[in-house]
């Protein structure tokens, strides 16, 4: 059974789904779900090593399994992996078990946030920038169909309670 009361944050590596998440499940009393971290638990290594011994493809099938498993539990604030929304099933599971929040994040902020992170293998590129640039252009569409609002995490001092507030703004005033 899903939960409605879900918040669900998709967006880019970098956008802040997994800081941002964090501090709004604690403003908000809510469990904290890092789908990511999640995974790495459930298959017992690092994302970079299923990358690696599985492929894309192993990875996106655990990450599918994860997150239908944390939107079946009682309420809380889910950061997803930047990739989740590349499966349609993910995308309307999602949407059904709560409210998605699309947070979005500039370029330049995206590449500064992600700099020296070597934890992340679709960056595991000559030339990440480029490689943001073309996931976001793949993605983009997908997030802004599956998202009910957007958040923009860009600007410095961005935090939960500013989240908070679009959160309580939108779901008393559904689209």
């Amino acid at each position: 059974m899903h939960h409605r009361q879900h918040i669900v944050l998709i967006g880019p590596m970098g956008a802040g789904k997994s800081t941002l998440g964090r501090a709004l499940a604690a403003r908000l009393a809510l469990p904290f779900v890092d789908l990511d971290a999640r995974i790495e638990t459930d298959a017992g290594c690092p994302v970079a090593v299923i990358f690696r011994d599985e492929g894309e493809v192993g990875f996106r099938a655990r990450e599918s399994r994860c997150l239908r498993t944390a939107l079946s539990e009682p309420a809380a604030v889910i950061a997803s992996g930047g990739g989740a929304v590349l499966s349609q099933s993910n995308r309307e599971a999602m949407r059904e078990a709560g409210t998605v929040v699309y947070l979005q994040v500039d370029p330049g902020v995206q590449m500064a946030r992600l700099q020296g992170d070597a934890t992340r293998p679709l960056l595991a590129t000559p030339d990440p920038a480029q490689r943001l640039a073309q996931l976001q252009a793949q993605r983009e569409p997908l997030y802004r169909q599956t998202a009910h609002l957007c958040f923009d995490t860009s600007p410095a001092g961005t935090d939960a309670a500013a989240l908070a507030e679009c959160l309580a703004h939108y779901r008393a005033n559904p689209a």
